[in-house]
């Protein structure tokens, strides 16, 4: 990889995030976000059905049960003996009602856990989830913009729109319920993936001292070589991580593993934006910057 031309490729290395973001778009019209209950408001069941159960037959014992209005969604978690409801808030009476509907048929111990959220907590937790994350970035914008410059500063938090549009995207395309636990889980992400970023900026920046226009030194070229110097600790890091990450989703419980799934996918992505996005595309805007001075001149 010491020859290999980052930069010059950068456009055939844009693709797969673009077409992971378009497919993500597709899935947004065609049936948008599984938003779970910590963001829309209403109550989430987790049921042990005890064998191989019908989505269906459970949906129609909550509507048999709390009405139409309830609006029920069962999703197979785990070994597929075990269920998510998904459902529209109702009075104490009808829980008490459901729930006992629900032990009836499927046992004492059937309900694992049963958690509810009204609208307005729903709104204001995605009004925090924006604005926390809006923080996060201006303040990843300050720092590297300290440390480094402002070209260095705009290219890695549009390598970080890239990772978090591609999570997004993922969760789309899976159907997967997006609750507080991605949003745990994707500023966590753009902690981790930063941190690559600046790795290889930061050799970029050692490999910059001796650059000289004049001599024929091309911005590319310390960029390519830059990369290929930093990509086996971004590598390692990667690998480390993901082992780590990955038991926690195979043996992990249902809890952790929906922390763990966001978590994968954004250690490869964002390992991915760092090596292959982030740097190139920053030596083709410090390359016109240096082009133009060289034509003042």
């Amino acid at each position: 990889m010491k020859n290999f031309k980052f930069t010059e490729n950068r456009i055939k290395f844009l693709l797969l995030p673009i077409l992971i973001i378009i497919a993500g778009l597709i899935m947004l019209f065609v049936r948008g976000f599984n938003f779970d209950t910590e963001f829309v408001g209403g109550i989430r069941m987790q049921v042990n059905i005890g064998s191989e159960f019908d989505n269906q037959e459970v949906a129609n014992l909550v509507t048999e049960v709390a009405g139409e209005v309830a609006a029920p969604v069962v999703q197979k978690i785990g070994n597929g003996t075990q269920a998510t409801i998904k459902m529209s808030e109702v009075d104490d009476a009808t829980k008490t009602k459901l729930t006992d509907a629900i032990k009836e048929k499927y046992g004492d111990d059937a309900i694992m856990s049963m958690n509810s959220a009204s609208a307005s907590f729903g709104t204001q937790v995605q009004r925090k989830t924006l604005v926390y994350t809006l923080i996060a970035i201006l303040c990843i914008l300050a720092y590297i913009a300290v440390r480094f410059e402002v070209k260095s500063a705009i290219m890695a938090v549009l390598a970080l729109a890239i990772n978090i549009l591609v999570m997004m995207a993922v969760y789309l395309i899976s159907y997967t319920p997006l609750n507080t636990t991605f949003i745990a889980a994707m500023l966590t992400v753009v902690g981790y993936s930063i941190n690559n970023t600046i790795v290889v900026f930061d050799r970029i920046r050692e490999n910059m001292r001796g650059f000289n226009a004049k001599k024929g030194h091309r911005v590319a070229d310390i960029v390519n070589t830059s990369i290929s110097e930093s990509m086996g600790r971004t590598l390692n890091t990667t690998i480390t991580t993901l082992i780590t990450v990955i038991l926690l989703y195979i043996f992990g419980v249902n809890s952790i593993k929906g922390f763990a799934f966001p978590l994968i996918i954004g250690v490869i992505i964002g390992a991915y934006t760092s090596i292959f996005i982030a740097s190139p595309f920053w030596a083709v805007w410090k390359q016109s910057e240096v082009d133009s001075k060289q034509g003042k001149k």
